[in-house]
């Protein structure tokens, strides 16, 4: 019985890659008589490096850290009020009544509880207000990388930005520079 299960395992592990060959093969047939090229032309692009570099890219971080100045003006706001609050009732804790004393210290509590839900709300805004942004910007990049890709012949772009797919390219594979003159071309 072991015997057989062996010759099992050595018949499938010699079946497996001819499987493969074969599969490969008639793909392969497949893609020549349709009349389609077997080898391909890619590229990458840095989508960071077109955020900064291009005219749409610079106004949208423009605007992003305008609104985030103007959000974070309103919580420094609110605060100041607080330790103002704070102090004010550590100087005056003293001379006041024990019912005053609890009212000014819950009053205290729920503003700070108003400030913290205040501050979530300004940063989902904040976030929501990026991911809008940014999305808007990438169907812009797809676009000019559409463009520069079939003028250049090239049938696939990979990003080749900070974490992602990209470990390693050559740099005559780089068509940033070519999408950055584009990009500030169709949308200056």
């Amino acid at each position: 019985m072991r015997e057989r299960s062996m010759r099992v395992k050595c018949v499938g592990k010699a079946v497996l890659p001819t499987f493969y060959l074969i599969m490969s093969l008639i793909v392969m047939a497949g893609c020549v008589a349709s009349g389609g090229k077997v080898e391909g032309t890619m590229g990458v692009v840095d989508p960071a490096l077109l955020l900064s570099e291009t005219s749409a890219g610079k106004k949208v971080k423009e605007s992003l850290g305008a609104f985030s100045k103007n959000r974070q003006a309103l919580i420094e706001i609110e605060e100041k009020e607080l330790r103002r609050m704070e102090e004010d009732l550590g100087r005056q804790a003293s001379v006041l009544s024990a019912p005053a004393k609890r009212e000014r210290e819950e009053l205290f509590r729920r503003r700070m509880t108003e400030y913290q839900q205040k501050v979530g709300e300004m940063n989902r805004e904040v976030q929501e207000k990026q991911k809008d942004a940014l999305e808007v910007f990438r169907e812009k990049m797809e676009l000019v990388v559409g463009t520069v890709s079939k003028r250049l012949g090239l049938r696939i772009i990979m990003d080749k930005g900070k974490g992602g797919p990209t470990v390693y390219s050559e740099e005559s594979l780089d068509i940033t520079g070519h999408v950055i003159e584009e990009f500030n071309r169709a949308y200056p």
